[in-house]
């Protein structure tokens, strides 16, 4: 595959990232440290995009079959991304109203009808963000394997993911320098200009990428739930499933509360914990520049289980820095923690790349979406709910985040011993058998 459309590709990839930077990075931390409003509740609004994640199986077969005006996956992309940046734009105002504050949040509304019309136009914000996220993932990461081929996905998803963590980390740094000092007008301003930039990459990187015309995939047409068989009738699919749920959980369930633990335990400000995210991200960019050598070196099984220990690692270091109250300690756990996730996160997508077949691609890229998609949901949930009860049954402000940074560390642990057992071999010589029967007996019919 030509390396510009590898690098248009990846501006896809960015763009799509880049909408939950400001969400993930600081809207989370304003919204529990600044606004006062529950773990518990953020965590539901920020979980709900994922209540959408079985769409990705769907959305991922249907695209394999039905293309839109010439295109199998451009015009399903081209959707998600506009509900991406429609439903970004909209949160900081929802986060705003449910405080009982005006829409541009400077002044004071006060009463209840305002807190439940946040609620309201949070469910719409984040629900749209979550049905374009679903729509575009799947259908970026399916035409990212239709055009590298297996031969060319180990560098395809390298350069994407590279891509992606420098462009989380530049949005990242804009978004902390337009908040210092942070004021309700800026944050709405460094919303609405990154959400702009989104669009502008998203579609400069997809519009003329994927070619015209490219015919439905032949065979039987299976409807979902011959899809779904297909899928959970093979013991390595349903191992990758729950291997992916938990280590995702690990992973990201600590996206919603790192800031604001830095904000409660050490009173850090909004645009230093905005900083976070940049720093995180560069270390995940240096492992990605050293895992696919790593890769070559040792396999793809391997390395998923070596940056799976060094990110268990950066995780006990955020413990330890929460139960000794030690802030010089945190900034070199995430940088271990970024480095560990970035190595697990490059080998386990080439790993998820290697776990499809021709002709089932966007069924499989959707069912693994899923997955990721549960675990955003659980680890979100999770950490905002057990955050919340810990805090109110013990003393200091550190052992609601401390309890939940054990849990993913537990978590990862369990992950590493699912991953000794998952085979693509297994998995392809399984998918392929159960698919011949399915496609048998969709010929013969109801007997």
């Amino acid at each position: 595959m030509p390396f510009r459309n590898i690098l248009r590709l990846g501006l896809i990839h960015v763009a799509v990232a880049i909408t939950l930077v400001p969400i993930n990075g600081t809207l989370n931390r304003i919204m529990i440290s600044e606004l006062k409003l529950a773990a518990t509740l953020v965590a539901a609004l920020i979980s709900l995009p994922y209540l959408f994640s079985p769409l990705q199986i769907w959305i991922g077969g249907y695209s394999d079959r039905h293309p839109l005006w010439g295109y199998r996956r451009t015009p399903y992309i081209a959707l998600g991304l506009l509900l991406c940046v429609a439903g970004a734009a909209l949160a900081p105002t929802a986060a705003f109203l449910m405080a009982g504050l005006g829409r541009d949040g400077a002044g004071a509304g006060g009463h209840g009808g305002t807190a439940l019309r946040g609620l309201l136009v949070g469910l719409l914000a984040f629900g749209a963000w979550g049905m374009g996220f679903n729509f575009a993932t799947v259908a970026y990461l399916s035409l990212a394997t239709d055009l590298a081929g297996e031969e060319h996905r180990a560098r395809t998803v390298g350069i994407m993911w590279f891509m992606l963590i420098a462009g989380v980390i530049v949005t990242a740094v804009a978004v902390a320098r337009s908040l210092a000092p942070y004021t309700p007008a800026a944050l709405l301003r460094a919303f609405y200009a990154t959400c702009g930039a989104a669009a502008l990459l998203g579609f400069g990187g997809l519009i003329g990428l994927e070619p015209r015309g490219a015919p439905a995939r032949t065979g039987v047409r299976q409807p979902f739930a011959a899809l779904l068989r297909a899928i959970t009738g093979n013991r390595q699919a349903r191992l990758f499933f729950v291997y992916l749920i938990v280590l995702l959980v690990a992973l990201l369930g600590q996206d919603l509360l790192l800031e604001p633990f830095a904000a409660d335990v050490f009173g850090v400000p909004v645009d230093q914990t905005t900083r976070y995210t940049a720093i995180y991200g560069t270390a995940l960019l240096a492992a990605l520049l050293l895992t696919s050598p790593l890769i070559r070196r040792v396999g793809k099984l391997r390395a998923a289980a070596i940056g799976g220990v060094i990110a268990g690692t950066g995780l006990l270091l955020i413990v330890l820095s929460g139960l000794l109250h030690a802030q010089a300690l945190l900034m070199p756990a995430l940088v271990v923690f970024g480095f560990g996730s970035g190595i697990s996160t490059a080998a386990n997508i080439t790993l998820m790349l290697d776990m499809t077949l021709a002709g089932q691609v966007g069924a499989f890229i959707g069912a693994w979406g899923m997955a990721d998609a549960l675990a955003r949901l659980l680890g979100n949930l999770l950490s905002g709910a057990v955050r919340d009860a810990v805090q109110r049954l013990a003393h200091g402000a550190a052992a609601g985040y401390v309890v939940v940074f054990l849990i993913e560390t537990l978590a990862l642990a369990i992950s590493l011993l699912l991953l000794r057992r998952i085979s693509v071999a297994g998995f392809r010589s399984s998918s392929a058998t159960a698919i011949e029967l399915l496609t048998v007996a969709e010929q013969l019919g109801p007997s």
